[in-house]
């Protein structure tokens, strides 16, 4: 699957669920290599042309025969689609099997390289401490997390190549801090001083590895399953305290036990996240920016700062 040295760079670029999240910002960093034609596919919700070069596409993964011809002339497949939920039909449906869909598709149309968005979740419950992948074992700790793993395994078969983010933040996110902002406002205080170090990736550098995956020639990849995060681990109570800046949640003035926080949060839905906030989260991330030549963003202070400001923007745009 992947391009054969000395070949030209690819020129026309396909990325699935182009109006989500993670999608929607691979779209735009795509869009600014001024070289490539994109092709933005999405199911259900409307994708902003940006750019002359841009070609919308409505197709559900779900369904192979929407997805007939939608990848001819197609030669980088980047694949962000996914579902994420409680939904065992619906996480089967869209990241496993809508997943060999698609490549069973880029297959026939003879596409050059397939990059697909997954997840460090694959490897369920734990402690990681700046880990490669080659260290790792998938252990998927839910059916969410399993199909995220059958899906990769779709995209090796093909040759193809798969990032696992960990924690992703940006403009458009609703799931990472709405999330810690509920876990905060339900306890009353920090636990064991939120000490643990995290893998996180800004959209924005997420996007940057996924379009540069993508596009680079066989030769720079090493390995065909990298960890996408910024090389430097953040300490939670960075990540929360800015967390609950932007919330405006007042930071508490005693700390808890793990034990203490587990039972306040026994009938919260945010008590899952407690275990990832309290236990090292760290996935060594440099193998991808060095294979790829790539300078990391400043870091999460700045990143954090700026995805406010646009999201800010971005409200008042539409307001």
């Amino acid at each position: 699957m992947t391009a054969i040295p000395g070949t030209p760079p690819a020129r026309t670029v396909l990325v699935t669920g182009a109006a989500g999240f993670i999608g929607s910002h691979v779209a735009r960093e795509a869009a600014s290599h001024q070289n490539l034609r994109l092709v933005l596919m999405s199911h259900r919700r409307p994708v902003s042309v940006t750019a002359r070069r841009e070609r919308i596409v409505s197709a559900d993964v779900c369904d192979p025969r929407s997805l007939h011809g939608a990848l001819d002339g197609v030669d980088v497949l980047l694949h962000c689609a996914s579902h994420v939920g409680p939904t065992t039909e619906l996480n089967r449906s869209v990241n496993a099997e809508g997943t060999q869909n698609l490549v069973n598709e880029a297959l026939r149309a003879g596409v050059r390289r397939i990059v697909y968005v997954s997840t460090a979740s694959v490897y369920g419950r734990g402690t990681f401490r700046n880990a490669t992948p080659f260290q790792l074992t998938r252990n998927p700790g839910s059916h969410t997390s399993l199909t995220r793993a059958e899906a990769e395994d779709a995209v090796f078969d093909a040759g193809g190549i798969v990032l696992r983010p960990h924690l992703v933040y940006g403009e458009g996110d609703t799931w990472l801090l709405p999330g810690l902002a509920r876990l905060l406002r339900a306890l009353p205080g920090t636990v064991e001083g939120w000490t643990a170090k995290l893998s996180v990736v800004s959209a924005l550098d997420l996007a940057r590895l996924v379009v540069a995956s993508g596009l680079a020639q066989a030769e720079r990849l090493s390995t065909t399953a990298y960890h996408a995060s910024h090389p430097a681990p953040l300490q939670a109570s960075t990540l929360l305290r800015a967390v609950a800046t932007h919330y405006g949640i007042p930071w508490p003035d005693q700390d808890l036990s793990r034990s203490r926080a587990q039972q306040i949060l026994a009938k919260e839905p945010s008590r899952r996240g407690l275990a990832m906030l309290t236990t090292d989260h760290w996935f060594d991330g440099t193998r991808l920016w060095q294979d790829l030549q790539l300078a990391p963003g400043p870091g999460f202070e700045a990143e954090f700062q700026l995805s406010r400001t646009r999201s800010r923007d971005a409200a008042l745009r539409t307001g």
